[in-house]
């Protein structure tokens, strides 16, 4: 199994990116979300001057947040920089969206923008909308602006419905999904996506990855595997799920007893309700940053087994055995304690 690492976009993240490169990592992600973290084309820009090897993604970008034209230039902006090294990640927008307040766009808004964005970035021509007025657009400039002859690798990102897993099948795109540790689940998304390629014939013919994006803590020694440490190397992942369930009620409704107390409890200390209009600009700040000490009662353990790698070397081994057979061919983990040595227990686990 491949390994790379996804982080926020801020000011130095450069320097991340060329450790992991010295560590063998495959692969080097971004997050998208404009109200909580940095610019990510500013930031793998960066990352794309400093690094010669490593691929460089964006997990993910979303119809609602940017226009076609506006990402295309974007990616094959970088991709001039990068040459044939740059992921384009593709979603709903399911957190970008919610910190804004708003909801993730439609199913159909995501193909319609990844076929876009497909066409754009090979060099040709899309259809584009405004309201009632319709046009074909292409790059108009080439050359030393746009890479538009390397290809750039797309994939789409996907929970557990096969919707989203559709949209990689129809565009030939491969998936990446969040805290998704269950194989069966795998299993799934990739029957869903292999079915939807089988119906469109015109797709080209791929071999697509998958990315799975969660926390890793390796147990050392006689350590419990829900001390301080684990909790602290896993916990923005937990808080990010209680967001989500504080913010969506019928999601909140399926968790257990004691999970859906850790959300209320989660409420109750922002300081507002899963009703209230404004809620969001309570509930997402720090978004997958370090949590404090006093937030880790609410990192249960049940919640940290969901979304995230915690168990000795050979725990770890074996579930990650499992998730490849399933199909997963990249683990990519989000640091937030200390990214080098995190990342550098990424490449020890699976040497």
């Amino acid at each position: 199994m491949r390994a790379g690492v996804v982080v926020a976009a801020h000011p130095g993240v450069e320097d991340l990116a060329v450790r992991a490169e010295e560590l063998g990592l495959h692969s080097f992600w971004v997050n998208d979300s404009p109200m909580v973290h940095g610019d990510p084309f500013v930031a793998l820009g960066l990352c794309a001057k400093a690094t010669r090897r490593i691929r460089l993604g964006i997990g993910v970008t979303s119809p609602a947040l940017r226009s076609v034209p506006a990402a295309a230039s974007g990616f094959a902006s970088l991709n001039a920089l990068a040459p044939g090294r740059i992921i384009c990640g593709v979603g709903t927008g399911n957190t970008a969206r919610r910190t804004l307040g708003m909801r993730p766009v439609s199913t159909a808004a995501l193909e319609n923008f990844t076929a876009a964005l497909q066409e754009l970035c090979a060099g040709r021509s899309t259809e584009y909308r405004e309201g009632d007025r319709v046009r074909d657009i292409r790059f108009l400039h080439s050359g030393a602006h746009v890479n538009t002859g390397d290809p750039i690798e797309f994939v789409v990102a996907a929970l557990h419905g096969p919707k989203a897993a559709g949209v990689a099948g129809r565009r030939g795109a491969g998936l990446v999904s969040f805290g998704l540790l269950d194989p069966t689940a795998w299993r799934a998304l990739h029957d869903a996506r292999r079915r939807a390629a089988r119906d469109t014939p015109r797709t080209p013919a791929s071999h697509p990855n998958s990315y799975l994006v969660t926390a890793l803590h390796l147990l050392r020694g006689d350590e419990d595997s829900d001390s301080d440490a684990a909790r602290d190397a896993t916990g923005h992942l937990v808080l990010s799920l209680l967001g989500f369930a504080a913010d969506t009620p019928a999601f909140a409704d399926r968790l257990a007893p004691d999970q859906r107390e850790a959300v209320r409890q989660l409420l109750d200390r922002r300081g507002t309700t899963a009703t209230a209009p404004d809620r969001y600009t309570k509930i997402y700040p720090n978004y997958l940053g370090r949590i404090t000490p006093q937030e880790r009662d609410l990192i249960l353990p049940s919640l940290m087994n969901s979304v995230a790698l915690v168990g000795t070397r050979d725990d770890l081994r074996t579930r990650l055995t499992a998730l490849e057979q399933a199909g997963v061919g990249e683990l990519l983990i989000q640091p937030v304690i200390d990214p080098p040595a995190e990342m550098a227990q990424l490449t020890e686990l699976l040497a």
